[in-house]
């Protein structure tokens, strides 16, 4: 089966078929449990001939301490990045330790399969493939699937759909779910809904149910193509199929309903995610409170955080629609609701953290005259809110535009010690 798919790969390098992707041209960000991994630096510091030898020498204390997919993937990720040589000296390493030591599980030449497509080097993915073949190691539909999603992540279609057909032509190695999804994701990252609706239609044929990760892909997909009534449909069929919703999930949602701008419904399915125990999250709540403003107004935001208090939200959303809603009583000059939105706020252990929000307050009270008001609202920030530059630079503007020359001095030497 090897030969067969090495000179269909090789057919299609000589068609111009199977685009080759420069190493150089891969970027990643990396998790900071491997960027600041001292094997990580100790690789990076190195020449390029001591790879393969910090690597043998290191196997006991480092090495075999994090042998996982993650850690490998992230590994070779980081060093691709700055030296795509010395990732490519990690992958042979790689390979030659699972020769020497007779590795006879495919799941660890699927693994290594996926790294390659990480750093796009088919290539050398398709040479793992074969010497697993050669040492008696028969390929299963998770080896071709590592090769396929390789092959997806280089952009190599032509290649990945040559590998699916010759799956669907053997005994013992049919494309399975994860074959399908792997295609439903390359499309769905690409915003083509038509071909990614193509493959979830074969999906169904084959006689498959689809998962999270297919579903994740599908709705993803659909957002990113416009086609928020699709992206509904996907969520109300995984829905009637018991499939548990993952977070990604539900915030791919509050994006459909902000996009599609009905304020009961995307009212109703924030109530349903609260109530089913899920969290907001900071880009979710963005995202509402701009569709609560745009639509609602402040009123809506209201009744958003009191939703939000009894469910005992975090601290760190409440304090968004806490200074949201100050915000847009500060811009409306509603000094009343403005003083009792901020009275509550620090009730509940929280402070302003954005310089702009104390600045449209300080606006606000220019634009009423209430010079005292402003007064006991900076008695009542001092100590626990540093004013910026910029704070004092409006308060000296807006003292000297109202004539109150005594609390210009005072200002001008407090901001002397203001960095």
């Amino acid at each position: 089966m090897v030969g067969y798919v090495l000179r269909a790969y090789s057919t299609l390098i000589n068609r111009g078929l199977c685009p080759k992707f420069p190493a150089q041209s891969f970027t990643t960000s990396t998790t900071s449990s491997i960027s600041n991994h001292p094997f990580l630096s100790k690789l990076l510091r190195g020449s390029i001939s001591d790879v393969k030898a910090a690597l043998d020498a290191s196997d006991a204390s480092i090495i075999q301490a994090n042998d996982n997919a993650s850690f490998w993937q992230s590994l070779v990720s980081s060093l691709n990045y700055s030296s795509p040589q010395k990732a490519q000296l990690v992958l042979e390493w790689k390979l030659e330790k699972l020769m020497k030591e007779d590795e006879i599980d495919q799941n660890k030449y699927s693994e290594l399969i996926a790294f390659c497509g990480k750093v796009r080097n088919i290539s050398f993915a398709m040479e793992v493939f074969s010497l697993m073949e050669a040492h008696g190691i028969r390929p299963t539909s998770t080896t071709f699937n590592s090769l396929i999603s390789a092959c997806l992540c280089s952009g190599n279609l032509v290649t990945a759909i040559s590998l699916f057909e010759i799956m669907d032509r053997s005994e013992n190695c049919k494309p399975n779910l994860a074959s399908y999804t792997a295609f439903i994701t390359h499309y769905s990252k690409q915003g083509d809904s038509k071909s990614m609706s193509l493959w979830y239609s074969a999906i169904k044929e084959a006689g498959f149910a689809p998962n999270i990760q297919t579903y994740e892909s599908l709705i993803a997909g659909s957002i990113k193509s416009k086609q928020l009534n699709d992206a509904n449909k996907f969520y109300e069929e995984m829905m009637m199929s018991g499939v548990t919703p993952s977070a990604s999930i539900m915030e791919k949602m509050i994006e459909v309903l902000c996009q599609e701008r009905i304020m009961v419904r995307t009212k109703q399915f924030v109530k349903f995610l609260l109530d089913g125990g899920w969290s907001l999250n900071v880009k979710m709540m963005n995202k509402l409170l701009h569709l609560y403003s745009e639509l609602g107004g402040v009123e809506e935001m209201e009744e958003l955080l009191k939703v939000l208090i009894s469910s005992k939200e975090d601290i760190e959303i409440l304090s968004q629609v806490h200074s949201e809603i100050i915000r847009i009583y500060a811009m409306l000059d509603r000094l009343d609701d403005m003083e009792f939105s901020i009275g509550r706020m620090f009730k509940q252990g929280l402070s302003f953290t954005c310089p702009d929000d104390v600045e449209k307050i300080i606006g606000s009270y220019f634009r009423r005259s209430a010079h005292g008001r402003l007064e006991l609202f900076l008695e009542r920030i001092h100590g626990s809110y540093k004013l910026p530059r910029s704070a004092y630079n409006l308060l000296i503007a807006g003292y000297e535009k109202a004539g109150l020359q005594e609390k210009l001095a005072v200002l001008k030497e407090q901001m002397l010690d203001c960095s």
